[in-house]
């Protein structure tokens, strides 16, 4: 299997892949592809896993490609942004919801829980995430650009609200509410900040799409009486 990753801003991941070869992607990802690809979906691991997919903010089904014959196929980005391939060699990631794109080879994917409750509450990333284990590559659909980090044990990182789209396992992310009462009520910034502390490596997303879709709500024409 080999990739590439093309279009800019508007990125699309092109996989070539060899007879037999496959590759796992949420509903409705795929962009185009070779004929001789066969497309197969499927729960990805029975009715918990299909849940669990579910309460992340991703399709209930998964779609498996496999080439009968050497063949490229391609998966897009649903947002201005760009596409990131994250190697697994037996680790674990956690990831946002909504940001997983597509994987190749022997990648499990399961709910991943936040170790501080407080944290996956009040620090905007969700109690629930995304957990990516095993043998391969994950690709990563990301808001805007992609800016990467390798935290020291202790070093933390504190991130605002829908701007953290992977750590790997051992990143602790925690809550910390902004302090003083002019900064609260005048910052701008809301009450609480995600702090992400290593070790580990972590990417972040410089355009969300809830922060664009507020910005664009701004100018748009109101509806007056």
């Amino acid at each position: 299997m080999n990739y590439r990753i093309e279009g800019g801003n508007l990125p699309v991941v092109i996989i070539s892949l060899n007879p037999g070869e496959a590759v796992n992607c949420e509903s409705g990802s795929m962009a185009w592809m070779s004929d001789g690809i066969r497309m197969e979906t499927s729960t990805g691991g029975g009715l918990g896993k299909m849940f669990g997919r579910m309460v992340t903010g991703e399709s209930l089904m998964l779609n498996t490609y496999v080439a009968q014959m050497p063949g490229e196929i391609a998966f897009a980005s649903s947002f201005p942004g760009s596409i990131r391939a994250v190697e697994l060699n037996g680790n674990s990631i956690m990831v946002q919801k909504g940001a997983f794109l597509a994987s190749f080879g022997n990648i499990q994917q399961t709910v991943g829980i936040q170790k501080n409750i407080g944290g996956g509450f009040f620090g905007g990333e969700g109690f629930l995430m995304q957990r990516f284990s095993g043998n391969g590559l994950v690709f990563l659909e990301i808001d805007g650009s992609a800016v990467e980090y390798d935290l020291q044990p202790g070093q933390r990182m504190v991130v605002d609200t829908g701007y953290s789209v992977m750590m790997d396992e051992s990143v602790n992310l925690d809550v910390e509410m902004v302090k003083g009462v002019k900064n609260v009520l005048f910052g701008g910034e809301g009450l609480f900040n995600t702090t992400l502390t290593g070790p580990g490596h972590i990417i972040l997303q410089s355009m969300p799409v809830p922060k664009t879709a507020l910005t664009l709500y701004r100018y748009m024409p109101k509806k007056t009486n």
